[in-house]
């Protein structure tokens, strides 16, 4: 992590202070993620600034670029995901908070102390950004090039013949 971003951020005292934070997380450093990427090359640049709205909702603003290293599941070959991510998080206190935050914001939980690891949010909201089912863009040929034949595709279909049976 970058030396001016902290490993743990007090975050009612950032949102009085409107603190932003800048920095760079390596891929490698983050182990949740790490399980779904193809390996750990890469890095994570993001900002996470404090602040209040104009309804006084305390919120932390996140923004994240990475290029997540991905395994196709049509090629099975490698290939980088961009990521960008820009994430309003409402901060509450309680669960019952959660449906007094304006419209676009995402509810953050936080203990009784207020305690909040950056790199720890980077790394969730990463975890998100990935898809169930990666492809790399422009494979989609595949399927144009080879279609499924019609007589191949009711085969398939484990319903067709409760189908049938419905028109009885």
């Amino acid at each position: 992590m970058s030396a001016q971003v902290p490993e743990v951020v007090d975050a009612w005292r950032m949102v009085a202070a409107g603190r932003v934070f800048e920095g760079r997380l390596p891929l490698s450093g983050m182990p949740r993620l790490r399980d779904v990427l193809l390996d750990g090359e890469g890095e994570a640049e993001f900002s996470l600034g404090f602040g209040r709205d104009a309804l006084q909702v305390p919120y932390a603003e996140l923004r994240i670029e990475a290029a997540l290293p991905l395994l196709c599941q049509r090629t099975l070959q490698r290939f980088l995901h961009p990521v960008r991510i820009e994430q309003r998080l409402g901060l509450i206190r309680d669960e019952a908070d959660e449906a007094a935050l304006p419209p676009g914001y995402e509810a953050l939980l936080l203990a009784g102390d207020g305690e909040l690891r950056p790199a720890e949010l980077v790394e969730d909201e990463l975890i998100l950004a990935v898809p169930l089912v990666p492809v790399v863009p422009g494979s989609e040929s595949v399927e144009r090039d080879w279609p499924v034949p019609a007589d191949e595709e009711k085969r398939a279909n484990p319903f067709s013949a409760l189908a049938a049976l419905k028109k009885h």
